[in-house]
């Protein structure tokens, strides 16, 4: 692996500059690859010149003045080698410019020409001396992703150098790019930086040409490669092992006032059968909203609790975890369990309690937030660590808490359903398990998109539903007012609603609460004292009150769908029909119209991720920048869902018969990357 720093003529100020691009060493200057292309390879006549259309041109600079109104501007007047005038037009110029475009120099000039004041121009066009000894290009011109102080010249240079002196050679069987039709990697590349002026230029900006399906092939194999080292590795770890000795478990789910559903049997057999192994359980239990995964994790923690070792649950807000607390103890503690609550605003005596007793083991499941990882909490045996809406930890977070204990099994969960092709590749070291059955008694919910213009008829709507004697939640994405979103906020909204709906108990909770403050709303509201309660969007997640069956969501548009269905979520968990009320403010960009539609025309929780996923990429889909994983830069995951089945396989092949070919191309994509174990 050739670092930048090594190769002569590359200073440390274009070091750091490249570093900005993420590149370091010569692998990854072959492969980063242009944005578009421009064609230098003929000249086209000035008198053929067509409006809107890029060409390059030669001719004399016959005059040239600098014009201070309306604004400062280089005005040139370029006579073509076919005797037809041009103007070039520069807004912003440096004195080197100036003295290289005097009249009397031959230049080529290279732009897209509009129409402008004096006949036909040219604005901030490329341009370069035309001496008879520089010949025309024979390839196209490559533009490439650029950070300041870098320019395209200097780029190009020390990709033509990695050309000429880096690593071509193939990290694959013959066999297998042949049988896919592809290109070799040597190929590809040279096609790529240096494409000849009869390329399908159109293929090749959209990403769909040969070489770059034989690129995007590549980097999945190399993603499958190490998400499977990952998974050897981790299979490789000793692990406490949590026989099946079904004595608590079984007492719970006979004290359950409800069955499991025939989804939640299958995935905690899936689980139970992990967690009986002598290495460390690595599982994803995803489920949509409402499916009954908390449950699951309760039998799993039982098992762990049942062969003398502590299970640990973490939620990354405390009013889910709370609600994780709360669900515990009502279903662990008439079997004797004792259940822990740690969170950061406990108060110190009432903290230092709760540490006695995970250290002493005296707690045998703790729940809590953030908390459970910080460096004064000690478990005396943790030997299952349960991390409820895993995504919104960073990957130093889960490993501070895998750290408490000596490898213990780890359930991570996700109420956003991951679509297929993204658990294929950026949770293939992981086992996956799906609830993809909702328990008996949910009701289907009704969406709907209502303009702001119409507010008071939604305000008739919660006003009918609270006479009902069910309950409603308003939810406002913003605590104080921002100038710069004109968003209405929590407080705001909440004394506009006292002041419309007098006859009714209006409650109001956001996240800069205090948590007694919190926590004794949300009571209320649990109970039917409260019957409207305003919030912001501390409640998207682990809210269960089966009375409330309407929701309205201000600024809908402004929210992501994973939101949007969550939020949903919190209704709808009861008998009476449930309704989500999307209230939206005009006009909408095409982004925001494309949401709505999708969450107005879907309930799948799947399909609502699969659309996600295409509107946001997976890096922000799912915190996958926070999670520890090189995202990928050339392959898409919608596009080249084809290419990603055929290097699960080839990955397989490579492991067991080519270990050494598959080390080479994991150190040619990945670098340093593969060092670093996914948790």
């Amino acid at each position: 692996m050739t670092e930048l720093s090594t190769i002569k003529g590359v200073t440390k100020p274009m070091q750091a500059r490249l570093s900005r691009l993420g590149l370091q060493t010569l692998d990854d200057v072959l492969l980063h690859l242009p944005l578009r292309y421009v064609d230098e390879t003929h000249l086209t006549p000035v008198r053929a010149l067509r409006i809107g259309e890029q060409a390059q041109v030669q001719g004399e600079i016959i005059h040239a003045e600098t014009q201070h109104r309306p604004r400062k501007a280089l005005i040139c007047q370029l006579q073509g080698d076919d005797g037809g005038l041009l103007h070039l037009r520069f807004l912003h110029f440096y004195p080197s410019q100036v003295a290289a475009l005097k009249p009397g120099m031959r230049i080529r000039a290279f732009g897209e020409p509009r129409s402008g004041f004096f006949g036909m121009e040219m604005v901030h066009p490329q341009c370069r001396a035309a001496r008879d000894d520089v010949p025309l290009s024979e390839a196209l011109t490559p533009i490439y992703p650029t950070t300041a102080g870098l320019s395209q010249p200097s780029i190009r240079k020390l990709v033509r150098w990695a050309l000429a002196h880096g690593d071509l050679s193939e990290t694959l069987p013959a066999e297998v790019y042949a049988s896919l039709e592809l290109p070799t990697f040597a190929e590809s590349l040279h096609l790529l930086h240096n494409p000849p002026p009869a390329v399908d230029l159109r293929a090749l900006e959209q990403r769909c040409h040969p070489v770059f399906k034989r690129l995007a092939f590549d980097e999945l194999l190399a993603q499958q490669l190490s998400m499977r080292l990952h998974h050897a590795r981790r299979r490789a770890q000793g692990a406490p092992r949590l026989k099946q000795l079904k004595h608590l478990t079984s007492a719970l789910l006979q004290s359950l006032p409800f069955s499991l559903t025939d989804a939640q049997l299958k995935v905690w057999g899936e689980i139970a059968q992990d967690l009986a192994q002598p290495h460390p359980m690595q599982r994803l239990l995803q489920g949509d909203v409402g499916s009954g995964k908390t449950i699951v994790s309760a039998l799993a923690a039982l098992q762990a609790v049942e062969n003398g070792w502590q299970a640990a649950v973490m939620a990354p807000t405390e009013i889910l975890a709370e609600q994780h607390f709360r669900k515990m103890h009502d279903w662990l503690s008439p079997l004797g369990i004792r259940v822990a609550w740690l969170t950061g605003t406990q108060s110190k005596s009432v903290r230092q309690a709760a540490l006695d007793l995970v250290a002493s083991g005296e707690a045998q499941v703790v729940v809590g937030t953030h908390a459970l990882f910080q460096e004064q909490v000690q478990f005396s045996r943790l030997g299952l660590a349960v991390i409820d809406e895993q995504h919104r930890f960073g990957v130093h977070q889960r490993l501070a808490l895998r750290k408490k204990g000596e490898q213990p099994h780890q359930l991570m969960m996700s109420a956003t359903p991951i679509p297929r092709t993204l658990a294929m590749s950026y949770y293939a070291d992981l086992d996956v398990s799906v609830i993809d059955q909702l328990p008996p008694g949910r009701t289907p919910v009704a969406t709907r998109l209502v303009a702001d213009s119409r507010r008071e008829e939604v305000l008739t709507r919660v006003r009918e539903a609270c006479h009902q004697g069910r309950q409603a939640y308003w939810v406002c994405p913003l605590i104080e007012e921002s100038e710069a979103l004109q968003l209405k906020t929590a407080m705001e909204t909440y004394e506009l609603l006292t002041a419309s709906l007098p006859e009714l108990r209006v409650g109001l909770v956001h996240g800069r609460m205090k948590p007694v403050e919190k926590q004794a709303v949300m009571q209320a509201f649990g109970v039917n004292e409260i019957q409207l309660l305003v919030a912001t969007t501390v409640i998207e997640v682990g809210v269960d009150v089966p009375n409330a069956s309407l929701m309205v969501i201000e600024h809908a548009e402004r929210m992501g769908l994973s939101q949007l269905h969550q939020l949903r979520g919190r209704v709808g968990r009861g008998a009476a029909q449930s309704a989500c009320i999307l209230l939206y403010q005009t006009p909408l960009s095409e982004t925001a119209r494309a949401r709505l539609k999708i969450i107005y025309e879907n309930t799948d929780g799947f399909e609502i991720s699969r659309a996600d996923l295409q509107l946001r990429g997976p890096g922000e889909f799912l915190g996958v920048r926070q999670s520890g994983v090189p995202l990928l830069k050339i392959a898409d995951l919608e596009r080249d869902a084809a290419l990603l089945e055929v290097a699960r396989q080839v990955a397989d092949r490579l492991l067991h018969k080519s270990p050494g070919l598959a080390e080479a191309h994991l150190a040619r994509w990945m670098g340093r990357a593969q060092e670093y174990v996914k948790v």
